[in-house]
């Protein structure tokens, strides 16, 4: 008598636990959608394979005036043909007296005529974090690239990318 009350007892306990499932004042609940995280990547094409052409390292230099910089402006190039950055060298900070830190290494088929940055204002040890926009920047010169800053163009911002 004693182990069907025990019985009895311990099924009330694990039914009262169970999750009703048809029943309509219990609907079921839906997980929040997730916002996808999206990483970007250098391109991996082989461009040498594709044009016929050698890939040939180039390196830029750059001219700028202090009042172009203001406290600083940090630059990552945007990876486009007929150039791809080398992973450690993309980032470069620019700030007022002539100040600077990293060095712009690309891997071309050819020099380029035109390359592209995001930008950002920022001191010389900031954080990545989010960009200002895009910049188009004319380049002279032949495996030593000349970028002459002042001459460079501010293209939209992000937010007025649709």
């Amino acid at each position: 008598m004693i182990k069907k009350f025990l019985l009895c007892i311990f099924s009330l306990v694990l039914s009262s636990q169970a999750p009703a499932t048809d029943h309509p004042q219990n609907p079921p609940v839906s997980p929040a959608p997730i916002a996808p995280r999206i990483s970007i990547f250098s391109t991996t094409t082989d461009w040498a394979a594709l044009t016929g052409l050698p890939l040939k390292q180039y390196v830029g230099k750059f001219t700028w005036k202090n009042s172009d910089v203001e406290r600083g402006i940090v630059l990552y190039y945007l990876d486009a043909f007929p150039c791809y950055g080398e992973a450690d060298s993309v980032r470069i900070w620019l700030g007022p007296n002539k100040q600077s830190s990293g060095i712009l290494r690309l891997v071309c088929v050819h020099a380029p005529n035109e390359i592209s940055f995001t930008w950002r204002y920022a001191t010389r040890d900031a954080d990545q974090a989010q960009s200002t926009g895009l910049l188009k920047c004319p380049v002279t010169g032949d495996y030593e690239l000349n970028i002459d800053f002042s001459k460079c163009v501010r293209g939209p911002e992000w937010k007025d990318y649709k």
